[in-house]
């Protein structure tokens, strides 16, 4: 396995996009996907609160010219789905035409999640969209944090972070497993591609958070060591073939905030139309609220 050239995002430089809602602890912006269409980089995002204000509150699609400043499009709320929580989302175009956006919802009174899609002509209809529960996950398992593209094929790709639940006190812990559908709405689970290692910085959970390369698989994923280290995971690098377990890269090193909690979690990557790579994450700051940010260029 090659670890040279690795792409790893460089924290030098990175730019707030979206500020947290507000500040210390458990004011998120942030579990944001990427998405390249038109010359317009959109973005969509969670908004989250302390856990005594409501967690996940909404869910907000944004758009920019160069990838920096965005504005929004539209915003979903959590109680029109009857959900706890929103957790990340994932916005694009699909093969059709139209726009669908994936939301992450936490059951009430529960550790359950499920995944629910919107589906409208423009990204400023999808609050009104068509919706369809496309993963609901069961009393063995959650299913959240989705990480969807489309191929040249027109063939539909997923890394799904599961939560099991199977061991209460436990449901924390999280691995990745891969899904495919001809539709992005009917779906095929393949397996677990992704787990925690015993003993790692990972022991705890591993979930894909962006894909670099499909052939080879390059993927960026999060990952924590206990369980106190929830909410604040940190970055690393997995490579492998698509379909398959994928194996950690160690000399691609850790990616954390140097602030708080040092969490650098749930990155997103895109290329501009001049190139330019971006990576969009949710980075601890000194206070211990999170922020949306964007990174330019990969470390050397």
């Amino acid at each position: 396995m090659t670890t040279q050239t690795l792409p790893l995002p460089d924290l030098d430089g990175a730019q707030v996009v979206v500020p947290a809602p507000d500040s210390g602890p458990g004011n998120w912006s942030g579990a944001a996907s990427a998405f390249q269409a038109d010359e317009m980089t959109y973005l969509a995002y969670r908004v989250r609160r302390p856990l005594t204000e409501g967690r996940g509150v909404s869910t907000v699609v944004s758009r920019s010219l160069d990838g920096v400043i965005f504005e929004p499009v539209c915003e979903v709320f959590r109680d029109e789905f009857g959900a706890e929580s929103f957790e990340r989302p994932v916005v694009l175009r699909t093969p059709q035409g139209g726009w669908r956006l994936y939301l992450s919802c936490a059951t009430p009174g529960s550790k359950h999640w499920w995944i629910e899609a919107l589906d409208a002509d423009r990204p400023e209809d999808l609050p009104t969209g068509r919706r369809t529960v496309v993963l609901a996950g069961d009393d063995r398992v959650a299913v959240k944090d989705p990480v969807i593209l489309v191929d040249e094929a027109g063939r539909w790709h997923a890394w799904i972070c599961e939560h099991p639940l199977t061991d209460a006190g436990d449901e924390d812990r999280m691995t990745t497993a891969y899904w495919t559908s001809t539709d992005g709405l009917s779906w095929q689970r393949h397996g677990t591609v992704l787990r925690p290692r015993p003993g790692e910085w990972d022991a705890r959970g591993t979930r894909i958070s962006t894909v670099l390369s499909l052939d080879p698989l390059v993927v960026l994923y999060d990952g924590r060591r206990t369980a106190a280290e929830n909410w604040h995971e940190r970055t690393g690098l997995a490579r492998g073939e698509l379909g398959g377990e994928l194996m950690v890269d160690d000399g691609a090193g850790v990616l954390g905030s140097p602030h708080s909690d040092g969490a650098f979690r749930y990155a997103t990557q895109v290329t501009l139309p001049d190139g330019t790579v971006r990576c969009y994450a949710e980075m601890a700051r000194p206070d211990g609220a999170h922020d949306l940010v964007v990174t330019s260029g990969v470390r050397s």
